[in-house]
């Protein structure tokens, strides 16, 4: 297996012999029920088709209580006897900083033109002064350490307008913790014990819930959610260190984590209690091996660790990027349905070619849809408020299915002899019990 490094990122995952599973994050800097309505919008037309009851601050004003969450998808029942599973596609976003380059409101604009949501993992530092920056106490690091870079004011105020739009459209706010330390030194979060986990956790939420008093802009309006309540799932930097932050996840309640590096395209387990939501292995097209559903694993595999290719190779590798969103998304609705895991960054790698190819990926998958297909572009949240109503024998049965196998006989045959229920009370439980490690 090739090995390859960007300022000491360094993510394995396990897969085949000759898979590239490399899992860069965000090294974002700072420079000088029905679903959504369609067309685009700004933070301020979010805010006016916000809340269902006035806001109520929550400490120093950062946050607020809202009401219920704005453009969520009906409440999920059970599948049926014999019924086919819908096709669930889930894109996340590492960071989730606006530093200037639009990448945010382009893809909320996207989002909103085709009625679907995201998950957007926010870094609590994009919310921090580096002027501030000693309030944070990394884990093995210096005081103030971060391997990825503070925003600017002007890029924080941004980050705050896109982040606070996104949650009145329907997105979920997850988190990407904070300072981004990877690779194999005592440094790296891969070494965090589930105690460091919780400090790095309670610094996260506590930049969130702090802004104003650490920024000063009181007169900026409050984040629309209580972010005790809303934050249920992360993913950590470089995919490292899950098995320590999962006892710590589970103590805060989560429900979730997409941390697992080198999944594949089945329907997912709980680990220790958490739903285990990888990103997966997918083809590649033009090579025997796979490579996992994130924009710097395309890279990787691509230019190697250069961000700046020369240009002549963009097309070939746009393409082959959309390429392989797209197979993966139909090797899945073809077969087995398994959930549809993608993971980006708001960056301009090799001439932007990476948000290309996603937003060609994203509609083509959106087009499925709108011709009559059972997708379903939602949050990580929403795949979990699915995933907890399903009968444990159900999920069971789905996951006998492996990569890119059809049912035995069809869905309606398939799942016939499930009929039997189970109480839809404990089926996260249930199924996370047997398959847990």
């Amino acid at each position: 297996m090739r090995t390859f490094s960007r300022r000491g990122i360094l993510g394995l995952g396990a897969g085949t012999a000759a898979a590239v599973s490399l899992a860069g994050c965000g090294g974002q800097k700072s420079s000088g029920d029905s679903g959504h309505p369609a067309g685009s919008g700004s933070d301020k037309d979010a805010q006016g088709k916000g809340a269902e009851t006035p806001a109520r601050l929550i400490g120093d004003g950062s946050t607020s209580f809202t009401g219920k969450q704005p453009h969520q998808p009906a409440k999920p029942v059970p599948l049926e006897p014999g019924q086919t599973p819908p096709q669930f596609v889930i894109f996340s976003w590492d960071g989730a900083g606006e530093v200037g380059n639009g990448l945010f409101p382009r893809f909320l604009d996207l989002a909103k033109q085709h009625q679907a949501s995201m998950t957007f993992f926010l870094s609590g530092l994009y919310l921090l002064p580096e002027a501030k920056k000693r309030m944070y106490n990394p884990p093995n690091n210096r005081q103030g350490a971060s391997d990825i870079g503070y925003l600017t004011d002007e890029h924080i105020k941004a980050t705050l307008a896109n982040v606070r739009r996104a949650w009145l459209e329907g997105h979920e706010i997850g988190t990407h913790f904070n300072g981004h330390f990877c690779g194999e030194t005592h440094t790296s979060v891969k070494w965090w014990t589930p105690q460091q986990w919780r400090s790095e956790i309670d610094q996260a939420k506590a930049f969130v819930k702090e802004w104003k008093t650490n920024t000063g802009w009181h007169d900026l309006p409050a984040l629309p959610f209580d972010y005790d309540k809303e934050l249920v799932g992360g993913r950590t930097p470089c995919l490292l260190g899950q098995d320590n932050l999962l006892p710590t996840a589970r103590e805060l309640g989560w429900r979730y984590d997409a941390s697992s590096p080198g999944g594949l395209q089945t329907w997912p387990v709980k680990k220790k209690g958490i739903w285990d939501l990888p990103l997966q292995q997918i083809p590649f097209p033009g090579h025997s091996f796979q490579v996992l559903s994130m924009d710097y694993n395309m890279l990787a595999n691509q230019s190697v660790n250069s961000t700046k290719a020369p240009p002549a190779n963009y097309p070939g590798w746009r393409k082959q990027s959309a390429q392989s969103y797209i197979q993966g998304f139909e090797r899945a609705y073809r077969t087995n349905r398994a959930p549809f895991f993608i993971g980006n960054h708001f960056e301009q790698w090799n001439g932007g070619i990476y948000m290309d190819s996603v937003e060609e990926a994203f509609k083509h998958i959106a087009d499925e849809r709108d011709k009559g297909a059972d997708v379903r572009l939602v949050s990580f949240r929403q795949f979990v408020d699915w995933l907890d109503v399903q009968k444990p024998e159900v999920l069971a049965k789905l996951r006998t299915l492996g990569v890119g196998q059809q049912p035995a006989g069809g869905w309606k045959t398939f799942l016939q002899d499930t009929a039997t229920a189970g109480s839809t009370a404990g089926a996260g439980t249930a199924s996370g019990a047997s398959n847990s490690a």
